[in-house]
């Protein structure tokens, strides 16, 4: 296979829309963060920088700052024990990280579009006792944040990776809707 056959058109409108989804998708659970981990601001502001790149400003060095920074986050809730505040805190970073997207055709890359929404999934479970239907309820609205733009972006790259465990299973089933409603069009 060439080079240029594993290439994927992307425009900065494009990541744009992606780094909007993805913002969206985990603006609902930065609440069970900053509860959990009262004080600490590095999923807000990776948020925050993700909406002021799909508002139309600069992929800066900022925005790439801040979504690492929520990962750390997501560290430290970890070592806290603070399971959902995890999954919240990598929904950020997620968000943070969607304006990188890169234009490689490879199932990884979905995590990039589908990652905040899966982790937004994650958190809400357990933020309710570990209940998948809350998981798989939050996947059905995500499915519907996601404009046509997004679903197209989507659809350029193989779907989503195996693996994972439970965040790569509400990956992949928001990855098969969504694809899903391509195929409908």
């Amino acid at each position: 296979m060439a080079d240029e056959d594993l290439m994927v058109e992307l425009s900065i409108a494009d990541l744009r829309e992606v780094a909007a989804f993805a913002a969206a998708c985990a603006e609902p659970v930065l609440a069970i963060f900053e509860r959990d981990c009262a004080g600490d601001t590095r999923a807000r502001s990776a948020l925050d920088e993700a909406h002021r790149f799909a508002s139309g400003g600069n992929r800066t060095k900022a925005l790439r700052m801040t979504a690492l920074a929520a990962h750390r986050a997501a560290r430290s809730a970890q070592e806290g024990g603070l399971e959902a505040a995890v999954d919240a805190a990598r929904a950020a970073g997620h968000a943070g990280g969607a304006a990188y997207l890169h234009p490689l055709a490879k199932a990884t890359q979905v995590k990039h579009i589908l990652g905040a929404a899966a982790h937004a999934a994650r958190a809400l479970e357990l933020d309710a006792g570990g209940d998948y239907t809350v998981g798989d309820g939050y996947i059905e609205k995500a499915g519907n944040l996601a404009g046509p733009i997004v679903v197209s972006v989507l659809t350029r790259y193989p779907s989503a990776p195996g693996g994972g465990g439970r965040v790569g299973e509400l990956m992949r089933a928001l990855d098969t809707r969504l694809r899903g409603l391509e195929a409908c069009r």
